[in-house]
């Protein structure tokens, strides 16, 4: 019944820019909402298909935080991070295990449907 469950979209550049900090932010999922770049929201095909993706891979996030809860969500992500950071230096972000999860699906519209609960869990030691 939760994998049914798909967060609101909304689309901000402004908000976006003000969380692009450390990097550049494509798209944010922050329970129970997905916020996008406004080019998402966009008549444009190739904005519309990367607009897709996006939204498929911020819902992935949705779906891992409903399965541990928001806090605990963003917990293990930044200590996972922190963890992560001597090891693999500017690519930490890219190995932690919810965004390895995300962005090795985020292609498949239809991953969400058939996604197993916890499945990022073993992608956490490697």
């Amino acid at each position: 019944m939760l994998k049914k469950l798909r967060p609101f979209v909304i689309y901000s550049d402004n908000f976006l820019n003000a969380m692009s900090i450390l990097m550049p932010i494509g798209g944010m999922s922050l329970f129970p909402v997905v916020i996008l770049r406004e080019k998402y929201n966009s008549d444009d095909e190739f904005w519309n298909l990367r607009g897709q993706k996006t939204i498929n891979h911020e819902s992935i996030h949705f779906q891992q935080q409903l399965e541990l809860g928001v806090l605990p969500f963003y917990f293990i992500y930044v200590i996972e991070y922190l963890l992560k950071l001597p090891f693999y230096g500017s690519k930490a972000y890219e190995n932690i295990s919810f965004e390895r999860e995300a962005y090795e699906n985020d292609e498949d519209l239809e991953y969400l449907d058939n996604r197993t609960r916890y499945c990022w869990l073993h992608k956490m030691l490697y």
